[in-house]
């Protein structure tokens, strides 16, 4: 299986709270970007798992208007910025041997999609994502855990 992880794109620092932090011009550029490279690279998926914070949910908009269609989009309470890596693992892995998802883009914060690497990584790596990034790894179902294969950012994408 293919899990994607992506950090939100750059927000605005000021807002009502955290969870209201609009994305900036340039963060809802850096998701089309990211966007379109997954639809060059032929990724399509399964299910997109979004934080319920406004930034993350514009990120996963702006994402889909470039690939189109996705199978499944779901709003995912634990995986706002100060959620545990562990208990999403968990929730993975329990929905992905439900569901037989074989691609899925998870849309989150910063700390968690660091620890949420480590945590799905068997070599424990983890990341410091810029906004807008996105962590592939190949994820083996049965051993519960998997190899860190790239980590993308819009600067890298149009480089």
């Amino acid at each position: 299986m293919q899990i994607f992880v992506m950090r939100h794109g750059q927000a605005k620092m000021i807002a009502p709270s955290d969870a209201l932090r609009p994305l900036t011009e340039n963060g809802v550029k850096e998701a089309k970007i990211m966007g379109q490279w997954l639809l060059e690279n032929s990724l399509s998926f399964d299910c997109v798992f979004v934080s319920p914070y406004l930034r993350a949910q514009q990120t996963a908009d702006a994402v889909i208007s470039q690939l189109g269609n996705v199978g499944k989009r779901q709003t995912l309470s634990i995986i706002t910025p100060e959620d545990s890596a562990k208990d999403v693992h968990d929730y993975l892995d329990a929905v992905c041997a439900v569901e037989q998802y074989q691609k899925i883009l998870l849309v989150s914060h910063m700390p968690l999609v660091s620890y949420l690497v480590a945590e799905l990584s068997s070599d424990n790596t983890m990341p410091i994502f810029q906004t807008g990034s996105v962590a592939q790894i190949d994820y083996d179902t049965d051993k519960m855990h998997g190899e860190l294969i790239r980590l993308m950012s819009p600067n890298q994408v149009v480089s």
